[in-house]
């Protein structure tokens, strides 16, 4: 009878805890953080340029919170906004997408497509995350409307770099500017924007919606001064450590989970000037699986790149 009890008293003691793991969970993928970076980038004596960096968005009708918070960003008058995809989670979402946005598509900006742009979020095992990658890809469910978003976004006069190159000007500064579709889908066509990057353009920057290695060493070797991208959610369920960062599990790619967020550079192992790298970005997101609308020590975030002279 006394060990029933002790394994009773274990069993609910357990309960209380996961019970409150999710809670808390739950809560921080609510946790809406800006954060804020300095990338030395520009030619010398040019006036910083801030760039919106959004990804992950995946957005239903009924987050109401999360659509308020991004019609907040405008009031950081950045002077670049690039897109890197997975904007939907819901067939209904675009309109409520580009609501939120705002006077944020009337800013100069660029844009990739992800997998979550593409196709209906399914119930998945969550597991499945932290082993090896199997190569299999949910692109049987129902589509969604991606296409009306990427009308929107280039009737705004956003830039589609959906497996393209492009340029823009922004203020003084001129971007060679390249794009790949989605990665993890094998959608990216490397061969239709692969070659050195514009030497006259001030700034080279790449875009991809997943980070995958074979997509940052061809950015890298071809000139460009910084890639982003987002797709990995900074891991999204990370271990807290005391006064630092969550430690990353897993990417959901074959990017190292050192570098699953944030500023760091490609390779892993370069210095800014060493000839084929570059500075990487990337985003953890502003979402999750409406299905697992969880994360742990690690945020739900957008960043604002300040672009400054490179000494």
């Amino acid at each position: 009878m006394a060990f029933a009890r002790i394994l009773s008293r274990l069993v609910g003691a357990g309960a209380i805890a996961g019970a409150a793991l999710t809670g808390y969970a739950m809560h921080e993928a609510r946790q809406y953080t800006l954060r804020r970076v300095e990338v030395p980038l520009l030619p010398a004596g040019a006036r910083p340029l801030r760039v919106l960096h959004l990804s992950d968005i995946h957005l239903t009708p009924g987050q109401h919170r999360k659509q308020e918070w991004l019609r907040g960003l405008a009031g950081l008058r950045p002077d670049l906004v690039v897109d890197t995809g997975d904007n939907l989670a819901h067939r209904d979402s675009v309109p409520m997408l580009c609501d939120a946005l705002g006077p944020l598509l009337d800013v100069p900006g660029v844009f990739v497509h992800g997998s979550n742009d593409y196709f209906e979020p399914t119930l998945r095992n969550p597991v499945r995350y932290l082993l090896p990658d199997d190569g299999k890809r949910h692109v049987h469910s129902p589509e969604l409307p991606w296409r009306d978003l990427s009308r929107r976004f280039r009737a705004a006069g956003w830039l589609d770099l959906t497996n393209r190159t492009g340029a823009l000007t922004v203020g003084d500064v001129s971007f060679a500017l390249a794009g790949v579709d989605d990665p993890h889908l094998k959608y990216d066509r490397l061969d239709l924007v692969s070659g050195p990057a514009d030497p006259h353009a001030d700034v080279r920057l790449g875009i991809a919606h997943a980070p995958y290695l074979r997509v940052l060493d061809q950015y890298a070797a071809d000139g460009y001064d910084a890639v982003l991208a987002g797709h990995t959610h900074g891991g999204q369920v990370c271990l807290p450590r005391l006064g630092r960062e969550g430690r990353t599990l897993t990417t959901n790619c074959d990017l190292d989970p050192e570098r699953a967020k944030g500023l760091h550079r490609h390779p892993a192992d370069s210095e800014p000037g060493d000839p084929g790298s570059s500075w990487l970005h990337v985003s953890a997101g502003l979402g999750t699986s409406p299905y697992a609308r969880i994360r742990v020590a690690c945020r739900p975030e957008a960043t604002l790149l300040t672009l400054t002279p490179a000494s």
